[in-house]
């Protein structure tokens, strides 16, 4: 049985005010019903104001970079239904601003940029409007997503690319997503409001199980909205799927056309700095996808990759400075880019070693430091320049133990190394230390 997959992406714009009137889009902090006025709820005789400039810029930003193709102007429609969060009893929707995209081998039916409804507690009954009107942008896909692994890169190539862009908000339920999913010859049905990018696999895993499970028990199911219901990782009948002419779509007599500027510029995206990066840097598929997870990471690489050695900088960043800011569930910070630098450039001209550059990196990050500060703090400077005098010592100083590696006894040399990196204080290299004690015996 062939499953059959179309996703649309609801994206909230990076927006100071709401789509049509100049409320602050602040929800999550703000109090119930603070940033609202006439306008965002529907009061008798209020008139949207003229369209927020920079919500269609941005959404214009994110349909070139979905690869579509944009039209002159944007009209905005009225899509009815009626719902507590919808004080109108209709919602703003454009016609396709952005259409014929594609990524990850999916097509991009439409992109169009609409008000979001403001908040209905089911639990409660009481309905909070500072989210009706936030600008957002819907992404359609055709219905040509081939599986839930698929479904999960696309959606993990999207959010990357919505990153880059830095024009969609990134604060927790600023991005939903509605699932449509059949088994081929029965009915569709769309799973409502999956609040996560992660939360779609399982809603898309479930709801296969579910369907092919009343197929093969003879129910002849009907098309329907469901609801996701996160935690218990189900989903729910919330009612009978709407079609297009339930929504009774009508050109806003309010808003007047608006045309837009196609000029706009977009940045490099992901897959451009991929394809280029492991050309340029000659770096491994893994290096590259670590590198380039973060755009201000990207950047910090190429800039500081000019006046180091690049190969060795890609695996600190790969190991290292990635481990240490997962760890503390941190974005990479471009204030760190000149104390990576002076790291790297240490570890070149052999002031510290390897070892020691994690816990100077350490030191920069927690405690918001200069790189070469801790540096000096730790007594980390010079310890790779003295380590062959270091071992020389050692080596005079236990003659028994270097005969007896030299009989074959292996544990000699496990004593002379931690002789040497006690001397160390533990700053030497370990794998540095075993071979030159090796050379020199």
């Amino acid at each position: 049985m062939k499953t059959i997959i179309g996703l649309e992406i609801h994206v909230q714009l990076k927006t100071e005010s709401k789509l049509f009137c100049n409320c602050k889009t602040d929800y999550l902090t703000a109090k119930t019903n603070e940033n609202t006025c006439v306008v965002c709820v529907a009061h008798p005789g209020s008139k949207p104001y003229f369209i927020n400039e920079k919500a269609v810029k941005n959404a214009v930003i994110i349909a070139k970079a979905l690869n579509c193709e944009i039209s002159d102007e944007i009209i905005m429609q009225r899509k009815h239904y009626f719902y507590p969060d919808l004080p109108n009893g209709f919602q703003r929707t454009s016609k396709p601003l952005g259409f014929k995209g594609e990524l990850e081998g999916v097509t991009i039916r439409e992109v169009h940029i609409e008000e979001d409804p403001g908040r209905y507690d089911l639990k409660t009954g009481k309905t909070d409007y500072n989210r009706c009107g936030v600008p957002l942008i819907e992404i359609v896909t055709e219905p040509e997503i081939k599986s839930f692994e698929h479904a999960k890169k696309f959606l993990e190539e999207l959010q990357l690319i919505l990153s880059y862009l830095e024009v969609s908000r990134e604060e927790p339920g600023s991005s939903r997503v509605d699932a449509n999913i059949s088994i081929e010859g029965h009915s569709r049905i769309e799973v409502k409001n999956i609040n996560s990018f992660k939360g779609v696999y399982t809603a898309l895993e479930y709801e296969e199980k579910r369907q092919k499970k009343l197929i093969e028990q003879g129910v002849n199911y009907v098309q329907e909205t469901r609801h996701f219901d996160e935690e218990k990782g189900v989903t729910i009948s919330m009612r009978k799927k709407e079609t297009l002419e339930d929504y009774r779509y009508s050109p806003d007599p309010d808003v007047p056309p608006i045309k837009v500027d196609k000029k706009i510029s977009i940045p490099e995206l992901p897959k451009q700095k991929r394809e280029r990066f492991e050309k340029q840097f000659n770096l491994t598929k893994e290096e590259v996808e670590v590198i380039i997870s973060e755009r201000k990471l990207a950047e910090a690489f190429e800039e500081i990759s000019k006046k180091c050695d690049y190969k060795r900088l890609a695996n600190f960043f790969k190991g290292v400075l990635k481990k240490q800011l997962n760890y503390r569930n941190l974005k990479y910070d471009e204030k760190m880019t000149p104390e990576l630098l002076w790291i790297e450039k240490a570890i070149e001209e052999k002031k510290i070693t390897e070892k020691s550059a994690e816990t100077i990196l350490i030191g920069v990050i927690d405690k918001k430091k200069k790189a070469e500060e801790i540096a000096v703090e730790e007594n980390l400077i010079g310890i790779e320049t003295n380590v062959d005098d270091i071992i020389d010592k050692i080596l005079k100083e236990n003659k028994k133990a270097v005969e007896d590696y030299k009989k074959g006894e292996v544990k000699a040399l496990n004593y002379l190394i931690g002789k040497i990196m006690k001397e160390t204080n533990g700053k030497a290299e370990k794998m540095k230390v075993m071979e030159s004690l090796k050379n020199k015996i």
